[in-house]
């Protein structure tokens, strides 16, 4: 007798694994005459095209049972979809050598001695210099007077830092601030790196709240603008550049004497082997700041790499840090290791939350949409959830080569969920109910004189929806990677009377302050809650008058479930490393990935 059942959730069983996601639906129980058949077996012997499997008790099953016969139908059906050709994606080797180059020349072992020595030196500090900004055309808030005297403080000392305060709490402002402070008391030139998409946002709030300094901004190669940056450095106090930019004449910028750095959006230079982290380190300033509402995206190593730039001496050597912080407290919960850990980060890490600090910030309700696939949505949804299943169940032997198959077999079914067509054109037809749910809620909004921020990985996506809502009636901007005068776009939505923005995740997701929104749709879950959180903030932000509604669409019985578990999981360690609260987890990325090859 065979039946087949779901797994214990992890509310039925004290033996799940809360740390697994099972992305695949792979846990599934079959039961043959009392013993335990494990779906990943039989999947592998229908692909395989065998034609039985043999339990642990030794017994031989056939798998042309009746029983099996609709998951034997799934798993052809699955079979005759045609793969995506290989990209022939590779990794280059020569990456990975980039941190070794900086030990080699001794960046690393000079940088962390300087700070070392200059941190002995303050062990009878107790309190932050009581000093007021000067040149700031604004009134800062409490916190944020604060939040520069502990600038000035680290300044004054020689010392770098992280300000991690919550998105829309005004750390431009705060940093503008010492920087306006710094060049009075003699400092050299200040250098900003930020992303691109939020240069221009830097000059505009420096001529806003600190008109007094002489502000450039460096936007196109010397080729292209004719000056070197010695020359546009000569006379300003702030210059401005990208991290693509800076990282391609890192030369010329080590080559001139500045005050200070800042790297807004910090957790851009989060990877300690790649050219920008190198580049970032190469430069020899007196005081590094380092900017980001997440400095921890994914793993403590992410943390890691923004301290070894502001506080070098810290943690001088990632293997170490693994050894002796990374690996205890994410993989073993060690809660002593863990808190040993803030204290020591203490000093150079300051957090705000707007709970904290914000009161009268109008509160931000958030929700999630469950949405419910069309028959023939699902039937073409499963389909190709066993197509995927047959990559992961491990028809790919070579390691890296399974890896990425991973990541494009879930980037498939993430777009399945969304909208069949983005996998096939020929589903065009199928219709999406996700883009059904938006357009009922985003008619409703705009009659009442609302406005809504839409948020989507996928720019494909994001033209389907913009499509649909032109059919309806309904006027839209929108933004992604490839939008050319970006600014102009956003001042047309600031300005205007469209009720609806569309802006890709990664292209809109920093640099923004769209206060005239009060909805914000995330349209896919990403299991990168950090990401998620800039998004929702550039609307739920200092300026906002209204109540922010946040919602959040997910597709039933999909691997969009998946991902808000994940989430959530991966939210509670961020809370217990920067925000110091929430229950213990062991949680992280690459456990998760590697439960996909579990049976």
């Amino acid at each position: 007798v065979v039946h087949f059942a779901a797994a214990p959730s992890s509310a039925d069983s004290s033996d799940t694994d809360p740390t697994r996601t099972d992305w695949l639906d792979l846990e599934v129980l079959i039961s043959v005459d009392g013993e335990t058949l494990a779906l990943a077996h039989l999947l592998e012997a229908l692909t395989r095209g065998q034609d039985r499997v043999i339990l642990r008790s030794g017994v031989h099953i056939a798998v042309d049972r009746p029983e099996f016969a609709h998951l034997g139908e799934l798993v052809g059906a699955a079979g005759e979809l045609n793969d995506q050709p290989r990209d022939g994606l590779r990794v280059s080797h020569h990456d990975l050598g980039l941190w070794d180059e900086l030990a080699e020349i001794g960046i690393v072992d000079g940088q962390a001695a300087q700070w070392v020595r200059t941190a002995q030196a303050l062990r009878g500090l107790t309190s932050h210099p009581e000093i007021d900004p000067v040149g700031v055309k604004a009134d800062l808030r409490p916190y944020q007077v604060d939040g520069f005297r502990w600038l000035a403080s680290l300044w004054e000392s020689g010392l770098g830092g992280i300000l991690a305060d919550d998105m829309g709490l005004g750390k431009t402002l705060q940093t503008l601030a010492l920087v306006a402070h710094a060049r009075a008391e003699g400092a050299g030139p200040f250098l900003v790196v930020a992303p691109t998409s939020v240069v221009s946002t830097w000059a505009h709030e420096a001529a806003l709240f600190t008109p007094g300094l002489v502000v450039r901004e460096v936007t196109g190669s010397q080729a292209r603008r004719g000056t070197s940056i010695s020359e546009e450095r000569e006379g300003a106090d702030v210059l401005i550049t990208s991290y693509t930019l800076f990282r391609l004449e890192v030369d010329a910028y080590a080559a001139q004497e500045w005050g200070g750095l800042v790297l807004d959006e910090a957790q851009m230079v989060k990877n300690h082997q790649g050219k920008t982290y190198q580049a970032v380190r190469r430069l020899d300033v007196p005081f590094r700041l380092a900017l980001t509402g997440t400095p921890m995206e994914n793993r403590l190593l992410d943390l890691w790499s923004l301290l070894s730039i502001v506080a070098p001496g810290l943690y001088p050597w990632p293997q170490r840090f693994v050894e002796l912080v990374a690996n205890p407290v994410e993989r073993l919960g060690d809660a002593a290791v863990l808190q040993r850990f803030r204290r020591r980060i203490r000093p150079f890490l300051l957090r705000r939350t707007k709970e904290h600090v914000a009161a009268d910030l109008p509160p931000k309700q958030e929700q999630v949409l469950e949405v419910r696939l069309t028959p023939r949505h699902r039937r073409i949804y499963d389909t190709h959830l066993q197509r995927e299943r047959q990559t992961v169940l491990g028809l790919v032997d070579d390691f890296d080569k399974h890896r990425i198959a991973i990541f494009r077999s879930l980037t498939r079914l993430r777009q399945l969920a969304l909208d069949a067509a983005l996998v096939d054109p020929e589903y065009d037809g199928v219709g999406s109910a996700k883009v059904d749910v938006l357009v009922e809620h985003l008619v409703e909004l705009a009659s009442e004189g609302h406005r809504a921020l839409v948020f989507s990985q996928f720019t494909s996506f994001l033209t389907r929806v913009r499509d649909r809502l032109d059919r309806e009636g309904i006027t839209s901007s929108y933004l992604d990677g490839s939008t050319r005068r970006r600014g102009e776009v956003v001042q047309r939505f600031k300005q205007g009377e469209q009720p609806v923005f569309l802006i890709s995740l990664k292209a809109g997701g920093v640099g923004l302050t769209l206060t005239e929104a009060d909805y914000v749709f995330v349209l896919d879950p990403w299991w990168n809650p950090a990401v998620e959180a800039q998004a929702v903030d550039r609307t739920h932000r200092i300026g906002q008058q209204r109540q922010v509604f946040v919602y959040r669409p997910v597709a039933e019985g999909t691997v969009e479930e998946k991902v808000m578990e994940l989430k959530v999981r991966k939210a509670a360690l961020f809370a217990q490393v920067v925000d110091g609260d929430g229950a213990m987890s062991t949680a992280l990325g690459a456990d998760d990935v590697r439960a996909l090859f579990d049976e």
